[in-house]
């Protein structure tokens, strides 16, 4: 089944590599979920993308918004990168791909390089998917896509 805008997101029960848990059904009402997928930590286009979530944080935040960075790297990888570029939000290890795989963020592609493909969802307030974003060698595409779907859902 494809994950469309309108469906009822996937619900999941994460923790963060800082130890923060996450778990979506306990976000329904209250907040905006930005769950974005990533293939990997230090490379360049995902950098590009971590960087300007950081850089929309405060913008987002400020509309009742969550942001979840995903990919397949270790905790201690994750905390290296979020402390090199002050990444203030959760970034969670899904080595196994179990989150990947409900939310579609795995292809015959990235699953030979061992990686998640590049993809974005923005989860409204009711637990609803308002948006999806894909644009495996664009930042900029998943960044502003947020930014302009979350002021509509203001």
């Amino acid at each position: 089944m494809t994950l469309a805008v309108g469906q009822k997101a996937p619900d999941f029960d994460v923790t963060s590599s800082s130890g923060k848990r996450l778990v979506l059904s306990e976000m329904v009402g209250k907040k905006n979920v930005v769950l974005y997928f990533y293939p990997g930590d230090f490379t360049m286009v995902c950098t590009r993308e971590t960087c300007g979530f950081r850089d929309a944080f405060e913008e987002l935040a400020s509309k009742d918004t969550e942001v979840i960075g995903i990919s397949v790297d270790s905790n201690d990888s994750h905390e290296r990168f979020a402390k090199e570029y002050n990444v203030p939000f959760a970034l969670v290890s899904d080595e196994k791909k179990d989150l990947a795989k409900r939310y579609e963020a795995t292809s015959l592609f990235s699953n030979l390089i061992g990686r998640v493909s590049r993809v974005t969802y923005v989860i409204d307030k009711k637990g609803e998917i308002a948006g999806v974003f894909k644009a495996e060698l664009s930042a900029s595409t998943h960044v502003d896509g947020v930014r302009d779907l979350i002021k509509k859902l203001a």
